[in-house]
């Protein structure tokens, strides 16, 4: 039996284990930052991949089948098809110092202040429901692991009264120490990236592991399939015929949203530092998006065939599986993989928000207010950090 005490402690120790990478990147020379750079790089961009992948396309594909692809064939078209864009994207921010998508919008137009303010706000109003969804992710499987639906405010804790948000705050000092480290957002925060692609190598594993676990041990392939033949609701999900004007809006709106989401554009533009990664990546990251998803469907019909899920969030199939199959070391393996999935995105989404904030909103105002003298550099650069600091914890 999965004790919550082990799930816990996998968790914070998960945590520690990131703000240790962290810590190790900051301090490699620069000559093994270019040897690793060709793998941190792509696996990086792989923060696209959120907790929506990890729970969420289980959820839709066990409803609408084969529509949730298609977030994952934009961004295969931009990266596959697209570089030489990517590319122009990258050179054009370089030569501007552009350390945003807000300042990237704003020096196609002549640097106006007022369309950096305008981008800036828009993404924060943007990003913040999907922040929170995140979150909820992250509780919803804490409860799901710690109790079949029992709240977590009821799971008897000495010290602890709500693990979700303790996990927050930990991501917030996380994103607090090796995301605003330097005034100059355009430095590149290397300890940051190294642990975002360490999570990304993190939850295609444990993904791939379940999917291969439910497909040849939990079932065969053909116990699977005889199965859903008997389900109606996986012949539903089967049979299910996508809009294919949904799905070529979703393909569009993704192919975009590779490039110009805030944690896209910093992780592909801000924090590129070769050409050579740009190339590597083109055949990287497809080959990721497709081994993640490799097992989505027969881990949805998996969840949708066995009775005892029958009460299950279809979110939490993912979970739910290797809970019914008795596996404690598995669940908190997915589990962990699922908190990867969501941490990942909240700690440089935040990152990249509190860059926005603090050099296209707050700090224009205080200079037009004359409450900082623009000559005052050095404290000007403490300021910028402290604000940024504090937008990362706002915002969470």
């Amino acid at each position: 039996m999965l004790q919550n005490w082990t799930v816990i402690l996998a968790a914070f120790g998960y945590i520690g284990l990131l703000f240790a990478i962290a810590s190790y990147g900051d301090r490699l020379s620069s000559q093994t930052r270019t040897r690793t750079g060709s793998l941190t790089y792509p696996l990086s961009i792989a923060i696209y991949c959120t907790s929506w992948t990890f729970f969420g396309s289980v959820g839709l594909a066990s409803r609408t089948g084969i529509e949730f692809l298609a977030i994952y064939v934009g961004p295969i078209i931009m990266v596959t098809f697209c570089t030489p864009l990517l590319m122009r994207v990258v050179r054009l921010a370089k030569a501007h110092n552009i350390t945003s998508i807000a300042d990237f919008i704003a020096a196609r137009y002549g640097k106006s202040q007022t369309v950096a303010a305008t981008v800036a706000l828009i993404a924060l109003i943007g990003s913040i429901p999907y922040i929170a969804l995140q979150l909820k992710a992250v509780a919803s499987s804490l409860e799901t692991v710690l109790g079949a639906g029992q709240p977590l405010g009821a799971i008897p804790q000495p010290v602890i009264g709500d693990i979700a948000l303790i996990v927050t705050l930990a991501m917030a000092m996380f994103a607090v120490l090796f995301g605003t480290r330097h005034t100059d957002a355009t430095e590149h925060q290397n300890g940051l990236i190294l642990a975002i692609a360490t999570e990304s190598i993190v939850k295609l594993i444990t993904f791939v592991v379940i999917g291969f676990v439910v497909t040849f041990l939990m079932f065969s392939p053909a116990e699977l399939i005889r199965k859903a033949s008997e389900s109606p609701e996986a012949l539903r999900a089967l049979q299910y015929e996508p809009s294919w004007g949904t799905f070529a809006t979703m393909t569009l709106m993704s192919f975009f949203a590779i490039l110009l989401l805030p944690r896209q554009f910093h992780v592909s533009v801000v924090e590129n530092t070769s050409e050579l990664e740009i190339k590597r990546t083109r055949w990287i990251f497809p080959l990721y998006l497709v081994a993640i998803n490799l097992f989505v469907i027969p881990i949805a019909l998996a969840g949708l065939t066995l009775a005892p899920l029958g009460g299950t969030n279809s979110d939490m199939y993912v979970l739910a599986l290797p809970l019914a199959w008795g596996s404690p070391a598995l669940t908190i393996a997915v589990f962990i993989g699922g908190l990867s999935a969501a941490t990942a995105m909240v700690i440089v989404e935040c990152v990249a928000l509190a860059i926005m904030i603090s050099n296209h909103i707050v700090m224009p105002l205080l200079l037009q207010r004359n409450i900082v003298a623009p000559a005052d550099s050095q404290n000007i650069g403490g300021l910028l950090l402290q604000i940024r600091r504090v937008a990362i914890f706002g915002i969470l």
